[in-house]
């Protein structure tokens, strides 16, 4: 087996990678519309109430129609996971990695159609589609590979006149709860974690994605994966989403989405049911308030460069995204003066990502909604200087790059998570203080910091409280087995997906002593 390589991006700044990923754009949107059922155990089942995917550069084109399942769908889907783990649970580790590999290998061979669906469902641009689809192919690739190496002979302290072996088992029934903003990538990476080291799954995507969800099932149908592992069910997350996580025969929840939502999640899975003989296991994936701080021996250039992608890429609506930049009083002003023009260049640079556009819309008019009224209150907390609005002739949620200066290290725009694109920037005194700043929130998601100074990074190393800290570079685009993502404190409990720890989570270890 070849040593695992992240997939590369597509360079589509050539025009006839542009051309074919537009043709598979008009090729999907032949089929919008259509209606897709939920799955349990292979069955096609429907429900009353539905839910309606929308594009949010125009809520006027519907993706598709789903269902919404309440309680009694919950059961059932996890009660059908749960028969098909008696028989999922005795496959080897390298019958389950195979079905991962396949599923690489079909990703790869749709690539532009699932980088489509994503374009119109979320939003996402040619290249942030295709790196978030990159990465799901990465998952498989990665975790099918770790699932073998947790397969071989694990290391043990010999004892004379004992044959002693530990080995991991699976845990049983996993509630995935995925989100919107990575819609492919995670979702992928957190069901094949599962499925690989033998627990069977109920999916519940997010309502603002479920055609990536369908498109994953789809996928996995065509590796032979058998019925049951994985369950697909659209639902209402305050009604299924909490029945899924209190029923007594789930034993595991994973998590990626909001801090409120993940507390949430949390204190529901730690309530005992009648019934539940274990202690759930939750693995949760939440909010971020991202700083990046430029020093006063910082190439400014290169920094304005690197908080612009981080905090403008996909509208800022990733958990890794920089809403704060912290930067020295000595260099202020010329920071200030070069993000002005930087952020105002992307103001020309809005509209429908189908059309490659590098700023589309935020996902849907709630989210749109939130975050103009943080711009409203960050106008208040500090000096406006881009942005500020949303884009009023495009039909879509579309929201224009905001950068807002001169903010207070306590404003709300420095402390509370909105999810859009919404820059604050902060002065510091000096480096002591641009750190103090920095863990000055209750999240500890990623963070990044730009100097020239050897020591200071030194520094920035130990003491920036954060579960991925970039040096000299921005503090998204983390990849598979490069860079193991998860944070500290309110940002989740650092599971580091993409890791090789990672699988531990999804995994128990039995240990057996033999008298010899």
């Amino acid at each position: 087996m070849k040593t695992f390589a992240n997939e590369v991006f597509l360079d589509f700044s050539k025009p006839a990678i542009a051309k074919k990923q537009r043709a598979a754009i008009a090729d999907i949107s032949k089929t919008l519309g259509k209606e897709y059922p939920n799955l349990i155990s292979g069955k096609k089942v429907r429900t009353d109430a539905k839910t309606t995917s929308v594009s949010p550069a125009n809520p006027d084109v519907v993706v598709g129609v789903f269902q919404k399942s309440g309680a009694a769908d919950a059961d059932k889907a996890v009660k059908a996971a749960a028969k098909t783990f008696e028989t999922w649970k005795n496959t080897t580790p390298k019958e389950r990695a195979a079905y991962l590999f396949k599923a690489a290998n079909i990703i790869r061979r749709r690539r532009l159609e699932i980088n489509a669906w994503m374009i119109i469902e979320v939003g996402k641009n040619y290249l942030e589609a295709d790196a978030d689809t990159c990465e799901a192919i990465d998952f498989l690739e990665f975790y099918g590979r770790e699932a073998l190496r947790y397969a071989e002979k694990q290391p043990i302290t010999p004892v004379a006149g004992e044959a002693n072996e530990i080995f991991y088992i699976p845990l049983g029934v996993g509630v995935v709860i995925p989100p919107w903003n990575f819609p492919f990538a995670i979702l992928v990476g957190m069901t094949s974690a599962a499925v690989v080291t033998g627990n069977t799954v109920v999916l519940k995507p997010s309502s603002e994605s479920p055609m990536m969800g369908w498109l994953f099932m789809e996928i996995l149908k065509e590796a032979g994966l058998p019925d049951g592992v994985v369950n697909f069910l659209v639902a209402s997350g305050a009604e299924a989403g909490d029945a899924l996580v209190k029923h007594p025969l789930t034993r595991f929840v994973s998590f990626t989405g909001s801090m409120e939502v993940g507390l949430h999640v949390n204190q529901l899975a730690n309530t005992p049911q009648p019934g539940q003989i274990w202690i759930k296991r939750v693995v949760a994936e939440m909010g971020g308030k991202d700083a990046i701080i430029v020093d006063s021996e910082a190439d400014v250039d290169t920094a304005v460069a690197g908080v612009v992608a981080a905090a403008f890429g996909f509208q800022g609506q990733k958990c890794s995204a920089c809403s704060r930049a912290i930067v020295d009083e000595a260099v202020y002003d010329e920071f200030v003066a070069k993000l002005k023009v930087a952020v105002d260049a992307l103001q020309d640079k809005i509209g429908d990502p189908s059309t490659d556009m590098p700023c589309g819309p935020v996902v849907s008019a709630r989210a749109q909604k939130s975050i103009l009224g943080y711009i409203d209150i960050g106008k208040k907390e500090g000096k406006l200087i881009s942005g500020g609005a949303k884009h009023e002739s495009l039909p879509g949620y579309y929201i224009r790059p905001t950068a807002i200066v001169n903010v207070k290290p306590t404003a709300r725009i420095m402390q509370e998570e909105i999810f859009g694109p919404v820059l604050a920037v902060c002065k510091a005194k000096d480096f002591d203080h641009a750190l103090q700043i920095a863990n000055n929130t209750m999240f500890g998601l990623t963070g990044a910091v730009y100097s020239r100074n050897k020591a200071k990074l030194a520094r920035a190393r130990n003491e920036f409280h954060c579960g991925n800290l970039y040096l000299n570079r921005k503090c998204t685009g983390a990849l598979v087995g490069a860079h193991p993502f998860g944070g500290f404190n309110m940002s989740g409990t650092d599971s580091k997906a993409g890791g090789r720890d990672y699988l531990l989570l999804f995994m128990q270890a039995k240990m057996v002593s033999r008298k010899v």
